[in-house]
Parts: structure tokens; sequence; C-alpha cells
């Protein structure tokens, strides 16, 4: 980001002139590295799952050229480009690190400095971290699991329910026993991430008719956020009819909570229950964005409904915990 007339906005070129200008990066402890800039260059509000896709084949593209990679990113959408990156790159085996700045680089207060180079140091760290990550404020968590949870703050992301992989501070200290180890070979990434999903949160005073209007063709996915352990109203019977009528024309609704915390247990409520009847399935601890990647990507697989329902509710890299 550079300063224009109308706020901050990307620059063809400029983060390249900034980062030789670094001589951190070219201290004897930092590893060799290498600059690939997509065009356009965009602010992530931008993004699209388009560009997801072409991120992860371009790191797999060059996966044997490196120990590891870094994608710098606005922070805006961060947290879902690094849940995508972490179902599309499962069994990849080399460190993906996400990270960026609250304040651009080329401000003199930026964090972006500390960012980028310790999240070198850990993408080229030894042992290597297998998995997609996302570093932000002296900590390292699971891609899939975090969050973007202050606006302002240095310390913008979080992972509220699963510990980081890694805590900076004189050392970097990865916890081993939260990293998880590649499972398998790596898979064939999707053709295209084109599917129709969609998000709802539930509010007092839901209309049937927005409901449907969020249900209607082509949606084939959908995240609704429910409040607390997973609930939704229960005494509007047009609403509840709403939601088993797209269920059976194959909509894979999951149910997410508001909360920052916590995990969905819709059987615990009758609010619940009916949620459950009406054909939802449970996201337990997913995060909004990790649900949401996720039903992007296995909708993108040639896979019927029943069993895209069926994976939302497993683990495929760490972005849940399965009640037992």
């Amino acid at each position: 980001m550079r300063r224009t007339s109308d706020g901050y906005a990307p620059s063809p070129g400029y983060l390249a002139a900034e980062l030789a200008s670094l001589a951190e990066l070219r201290h004897a402890d930092m590893p060799e590295w290498e600059l690939h800039e997509h065009e356009p260059i965009l602010d992530s509000s931008n993004l699209r799952p388009s560009h997801w896709l072409e991120f992860a084949r371009d790191i797999v593209a060059r996966a044997d050229d490196f120990d590891g990679f870094v994608v710098l990113h606005g922070t805006d959408t961060m947290a879902y480009t690094a849940s995508a990156l972490a179902f599309m790159l499962r069994g990849l085996g080399k460190p993906v690190v996400l990270t960026g700045s609250q304040i651009p680089l080329c401000e003199l207060r930026s964090d972006g400095r500390e960012n980028l180079l310790t999240a070198m140091l850990i993408a080229a760290g030894e042992p290597a971290i297998p998995e997609v990550g996302l570093f932000f404020g002296a900590r390292l968590f699971r891609g899939c699991r975090a969050v973007k949870v202050n606006a302002t703050g240095f310390a913008a992301f979080d992972s509220p329910n699963c510990p980081p992989l890694a805590s900076v501070g004189i050392e970097i200290d990865v916890d081993w026993n939260v990293v998880r180890a590649p499972e398998g070979p790596e898979s064939a990434l999707p053709e295209r991430l084109d599917a129709t999903v969609g998000a709802l949160r539930l509010f007092p005073g839901i209309s049937t008719e927005l409901v449907r209007n969020a249900l209607r063709p082509p949606l084939r996915g959908l995240v609704l956020e429910a409040y607390g352990a997973g609930n939704a109203p229960d005494d509007d019977p047009e609403l509840l009819c709403a939601i088993p009528e797209a269920t059976a024309d194959g909509v894979v609704i999951v149910d997410c909570t508001q909360c920052l915390r916590g995990t969905v247990a819709p059987s615990t409520y009758a609010t619940g229950s009916a949620l459950l009847r009406a054909g939802v399935i449970p996201g337990f601890d997913l995060t909004a964005e990790a649900a949401l990647t996720k039903l992007v990507y296995l909708l993108a697989t040639p896979r019927e409904p029943d069993e895209v329902r069926d994976l939302m509710q497993r683990s495929l890299c760490g972005e849940l915990t399965v009640p037992l």
C-alpha cells in the first residue's frame, strides 16, 4: 500500500522497492527469498475465490523450489484466504505463512516489518511447521482457525478455539503438541472455485422473505450464523418450512455460532433441535470464514450434497473440534 489522494491503495512495484530498502532482509541470518507479485495487485477487499485458487496454484507450481512460502496479504480478508489455502494445500508438507500489517509498510510505525521478518524466519524454520498459518502480532495461528478481531490494534487476529501454533518473544516458541503433521499425499486442486455460497446472520425479527431470498437458486451452500449454541427461532412455521425446502433441493446449510468462542451444540435447546430437523448440519466450532471457504472448496469438487454434509462435520486440516 502507498498513500494516494483517496487513501491507501496498492501500487504495482511499490512493494519490491520497499523490500529492497530493508537492510534486515539482507542480514546473514535471513533466508534467501524471491518476490512474486500478482497482476493486478489488489486490495484484499477485492479478492474472490478465484484468487484463492490462483495463490494455491502458484505455491504448488513452485513447491519443489522453496522450503516455505510467505503470502503478503491485506488484513480485511486474510482469514478467508488462510482458511481456503489450508483446505487446498493439505499434504503440501511445507510452511505457508500469511501475514500483513495494520499500518502500511511505507509508514514509520508500520508493524509490517516485524511481521514480515518473523514470518520469513518461520517459513524457513527447521524443523518445518507443515501447515498453512497466519502470523500476526507475535503469534502464529492455524490458518483455518484465525479470525480478525481488531480493526485498529496490532493484535488484529486471534484463534478463539485453538491455541497458537507458535508464540514469538526472544525465541520462536513452537507448540509441537498443536502442530499437525501432513496427512497423506497432496490433494489435487479443484479446476475452479465458483460454487455459489452465502452467509446469513440471524437477528431478532428476521423475516421469512429474507431467508427465502437468501436460499434461492443458484445457491448451493449457506453458512447460517445462529445464536449461542446454534439456536434459531422455532415459533415461525413459514421460516422453518423455507429451510427444509432448500436442503431437500440440495443446499448444504451449516449452523455456526455468532459467538467468538465456544461450539455449536444444536440439540441442547429446542430452538437448535428445530434446525437439525430442518436438515441443517452443525458446524461445531468452525469460524464463519472457515465454514464458508470449506463449503466453497468442497462444492467445487464432484461430490453429492450428502457427502459434502458429511465432510463439513469432519476435520480435514484441524479446522474444527469434533465433540466426543
